[in-house]
């Protein structure tokens, strides 16, 4: 766990981004299907029982991604320094971020499309 203020809101920060990426793709996921309200149904996707995909890895895809997400972040930052680590680390974690909201954010659609 982090020891300052800093390290915490790297987490804060990762975790908003995440929920963020989650809740636009539904959105868009919403509007493309015509619904009236894209809002509502991006909030209420993650409010469907069997639709959500919370804790753990449901797929091989999931369980791949975070691995390799986080293989990728530590060869960044052990093989960099200075502005170039921060850089790259500002441009390659959200890109990750968003891939592996995107990732999950497949599954629960395809598992809702299972349950209706």
């Amino acid at each position: 766990m982090p020891n300052d203020a800093d390290g915490w809101w790297f987490y804060l920060g990762t975790f908003l981004l995440y929920a963020a990426a989650r809740w636009f793709f539904a959105w868009r996921q919403a509007r493309h299907d015509g619904d009236e309200h894209p809002v509502r149904a991006a909030f209420a996707e993650e409010d469907e029982p069997g639709v959500a995909v919370t804790g753990g890895f449901r797929s091989y895809r999931q369980f791949a991604g975070f691995v390799g997400s986080a293989v990728l972040v530590v060869l960044v930052a052990v093989a960099t320094t200075g502005s170039l680590r921060l850089v790259l680390l500002w441009t390659v974690v959200p890109v990750l971020i968003a891939t592996l909201a995107y990732l999950d954010f497949r599954q629960a659609r395809e598992a809702g499309s299972r349950a209706h």
